[in-house]
This record gives structure tokens, sequence and C-alpha cells, in this order.
């Protein structure tokens, strides 16, 4: 079986490994506050442009957001989110455990755009019933998104400027920045996102770390005692060096953008497989993830030799699924899948003679 279902199916890349054990013997202080992670925390800042930036290690995604979130808003607030956004459809109602309601946006690709979020405050601020609902106070995006769309460099400018307007905080899951970042029409840089962004992560689970996922706080309020809330909510590690070590194996010798390059060029070579076969997407991106819409009876075939992630019904005989790269994708095994591609579209010219 080979597996492309997902991002996270292997353990970590060998140097951050390597990391961990050199130091595995080493005593420091816990909960996050030791050298390597200190000196992580600096090269972070260092590549966002922004020394007044606090950064902190979380264990994974959903724990980053919902803490997060719950540390931008009262009781009363909400945040916006598109209907397919992580934590709209995938956290098990995290964030709402908290207290927080999601004010879902409608979305094709994954992306909700300035318009709409002016529309969604403007509407709140005509309301002469609004005490009665929930106040929007925060907008939750992701880079990449759920379906591998990427944000451009105006589209996310125009996103922060409609955000300053309204008084609204914007965050940005990155738990797949990386690929985003990598992407080969991508316009963002981390100081564009720490420019932009009140707070936003990079995602290590997903790419090359263990586990881990580092939150850059820009804004003053989401800054005061972050530490506190980290917590509370159950993510301070007291192994904290952990997270610290991976980041810093991430980091220091540019290995995060190297890793998710790989896996974007991996993309890359099945993308254009998918289109020689004539296969359509459910919807174009160019980072790790891809959406190919499939026959039934080929993803039935597959079954055995392959794990996907199955995504959504198209007609009666086609369905979306997703495949993904990965930082640890071999090649060959990606030179077998382009095989069966391969075969597709020669069963396909067979039938249509």
């Amino acid at each position: 079986m080979i597996r492309f279902n997902c991002d996270y199916s292997e353990g970590a890349h060998e140097k951050v490994l390597e990391k961990l054990i050199a130091t595995n013997r080493e005593q420091t202080q816990g909960y996050g506050v030791d050298p390597y992670s200190m000196e992580a925390k600096k090269l972070i800042k260092r590549l966002c442009g922004r020394e007044d930036a606090d950064v902190h290690f979380l264990v994974g995604g959903t724990q980053a957001n919902l803490t997060v979130i719950s540390a931008g808003l009262r009781p009363h607030q909400g945040v916006v989110a598109a209907d397919t956004g992580h934590i709209h459809v995938h956290e098990t109602g995290a964030v709402e455990a908290c207290g927080h309601k999601i004010l879902a946006l409608p979305s094709k690709d994954g992306k909700i755009t300035a318009g709409q979020i002016e529309d969604c405050c403007r509407a709140h601020r005509e309301d002469v019933d609004r005490e009665h609902t929930v106040q929007p106070k925060m907008v939750y995006i992701s880079q990449s998104t759920e379906l591998g769309t990427i944000y451009s460099k105006e589209e996310l400018a125009e996103i922060s400027s409609v955000c300053r307007e309204n008084d609204l905080l914007l965050f940005m899951d990155g738990a797949r920045l990386g690929y985003a970042l990598a992407a080969p029409d991508n316009t963002l840089t981390f100081q564009d996102l720490a420019c932009f962004c009140d707070v936003f992560y990079i995602g290590g689970t997903k790419v090359g770390a263990l586990f881990g996922e580092a939150v850059v706080i820009s804004h003053p309020l989401l800054k005061e005692d972050f530490r506190y809330l980290i917590k509370q909510k159950g993510g301070m590690l007291a192994k904290g060096r952990l997270l610290g070590l991976q980041f810093l194996a991430l980091f220091e010798d540019g290995l995060y953008m190297e890793i998710s390059r790989y896996a974007d060029r991996l993309a890359g070579q099945l993308r254009e497989a998918f289109r020689e076969a004539g296969i359509p997407f459910l919807v174009e991106n160019t980072t790790n993830q891809l959406f190919p819409v499939l026959p039934d009876k080929v993803l039935e075939e597959w079954k055995g030799r392959y794990s996907f992630a199955y995504q959504q019904r198209v007609d009666e005989e086609h369905s979306a699924v997703r495949f993904c790269t990965s930082w640890a994708t071999r090649q060959e095994d990606v030179d077998v899948l382009i095989e069966d591609i391969r075969k597709i579209w020669e069963e396909l010219e067979k039938e249509e003679m």
C-alpha cells in the first residue's frame, strides 16, 4: 500500500531526529524556556522581520487554533471563516466548545474574500437587533486552504485592510504553510504574513516535524497572558524543548523551505500526469494537495494499491478524492502512481474507439 492520503503519515525528517538525539541527555529548563526554544524563536522572529513578535510553540493545529481564537474573543464574539475551513469542518467543534460561534461564509475554493468579510460586518452593524446576535471579531483563514489553494499578496493585503477598518483580528492557520510558500505561484513571504496578520502559525506537524506549530503574535491584545491560556488549554508541554529543538532544526539551515519545495515538485508531477490523462480537478491549485475527479471504478481498483482521502461525490459515476505529497514522499512511489494514471488515459481512449 502506497499512502497518499495525508502529509503526516511518517515520523519526522532525519535532521529533526538527529537534533533530538544529539541533545537527548542534556538537562534544560522545561515549559519552552530552554536555550533551544529561545534560539528557535529568535530565528523565526528574524525570518519574519518582527523582533517585537511573540513566538509560542504548541503541539498541534487544533490546539493552536482554539487557543488563539479564545485568546482574542470575548464571550459574545465569534470568528469568521470559510465554510470549508478546518475549524468549521474538521475539529470536532473545538472552537464552539470554548464558547465561540464560527460565522461560516460560503466558499467554492477554500478562500474567502475581503468583500465577503465587509458584507458580514456591515450586516451586523446595520442589524437593529445586533446585540441579540454574535458579533464578528476575528477572521480565520488558512494558507494553504483545505482545498490546497493559496491567498496572493494582493488578496491578503485586501483582507488585512478590511479587518483593520472593521476592528477585526486576522488569524492565519499555517498548518501547511511551507507547501503554500513553496508553491510556484506564491507571492507571499514570512515578512508579509507578519505584516498583514495579527497572528499566524508555522506548521511543523505536516512539514517535517514529529509534531508542533509555531504561533507568531504581533497584536498586543493577543500577546497579553498568552502563556496562561496555553496552560489553561492543556498546551504547555513540560518537555517544551522537544518543540523548540524541532523548529531549530527546520529553520537554522533552510530545511523547512527545502522539504516544502520537494513536496510541491512531486505534486506537480502528479498534477501534470492527471492533466495529460484528461482527468479534471475539483479545484485547481499548485500546492501539495491534489483533488482529481476520477471514475468510481478506477477508485475501486486503486483501493488495494493506494491510500487516498475521499472528498465528495461529483456525479453518479465520479468522485473527487485527495492525494497528498509530503516532505517524505518517495519519487519511486510517485512514478508508480503516474504509470497507473497513464493507464486510465489508455483505457478511456479504448472506450471511445
